[in-house]
């Protein structure tokens, strides 16, 4: 019997049998630390000025999310807010403890192209000192907050090599209303002259299009068969580990409720949270998953860099 029923999980008590190929690849899973109250589609609700005022659940969460990743034999990358590395360095040495990588997702979620290339330096800067003195371990890696480096921010990968990064993870080649660039490549590539290396969140190419197949949301909101066979799918035909993020936030359904958001944001963001852990469960026994930094070890760091095209 299937563990679905028209795409809701079964029942809780249910266990599955790891259903992994015998010669697996080894994809690359991320989280994006940052509490549900920090997302970009609350940002004209909840002001970061009143941040502080708000009881933070990220630490609990990530704590629930480690302990899965344990039983799931899995590595991963955390993309973290230095905001909430601030505030929490025990987590972000917990992290590290238990042989995850951390890496930034820079300060306080403000999208790149809302900086100046002297702001942006200082974000970055700022973070990866509050990350490594934290961890006591080199930062470099970078997620930009809601994918937002394009077309419009030229300057950043130039800016994140001088600051010490090696690669990027920024790039959803997807369209979106709030991120998204579809011009650009859908596989690794060298920027900054080769001194740092962008590797784009996973999609799927069908009927002249790009699908998302790297988690986030659509995970939450589409059946799991669905991810499960992209996922199998570019595993075997494509050369490239796939990459899967989520969020802390996407495994806790007692969050406060944020009011005043739309329709569309309500169902983006709440739809399925009491299913995610379930489905996290069995995505980690149905792939082998490991830190960004090891998975993509051997990407060399030469060549022109493409365009990147924004939507």
């Amino acid at each position: 019997m299937s563990a679905f029923d028209n795409g809701r999980p079964a029942e809780a008590g249910r266990r599955r049998e790891p259903q992994r190929p015998a010669a697996a690849p080894i994809n690359a899973m991320t989280v994006d630390v940052e509490d549900y109250f920090q997302v970009q589609a609350f940002a004209d609700h909840i002001a970061r000025a009143g941040w502080d005022a708000i009881p933070r659940r990220v630490e609990h969460n990530v704590d629930r999310l480690l302990q899965m990743l344990d039983d799931g034999r899995a590595s991963a990358t955390f993309f973290s807010l230095g905001w909430i590395a601030e505030r929490h360095p025990a987590m972000m040495r917990r992290i590290a403890a238990a042989g995850h990588e951390v890496a930034s997702h820079g300060y306080d979620h403000t999208r790149v192209h809302e900086l100046t290339p002297g702001r942006f330096r200082d974000d970055i800067r700022r973070t990866k000192a509050i990350l490594e003195e934290a961890t006591a371990r080199p930062v470099l890696g970078y997620r930009a907050p809601t994918f937002s480096i394009g077309a419009r921010t030229p300057w950043a990968y130039e800016i994140l090599a001088e600051e010490g990064y090696r690669y990027s993870s920024s790039i959803y080649p997807i369209r979106h209303d709030l991120y998204g660039a579809t011009g650009a490549p859908r596989a690794p590539f060298p920027v900054a002259c080769g001194a740092l290396w962008e590797i784009p969140l996973t999609t799927r190419r069908w009927l002249g299009q790009n699908f998302p197949c790297a988690g986030g949301g659509y995970f939450r909101l589409l059946p799991y068969w669905l991810s499960r066979r992209n996922l199998r799918h570019l595993n075997a035909s494509d050369a490239s580990p796939c990459i899967f993020y989520m969020h802390p936030w996407e495994i806790d359904a007692e969050q406060p409720p944020v009011r005043g958001i739309g329709a569309k944001t309500r169902f983006r963001h709440y739809t399925n949270l009491k299913a995610m852990p379930a489905r996290l469960q069995w995505l980690l026994r149905d792939f082998r998953w490991g830190r960004m930094d090891r998975v993509f070890a051997g990407l060399g760091m030469a060549g022109p860099d493409p365009a990147v095209v924004a939507a």
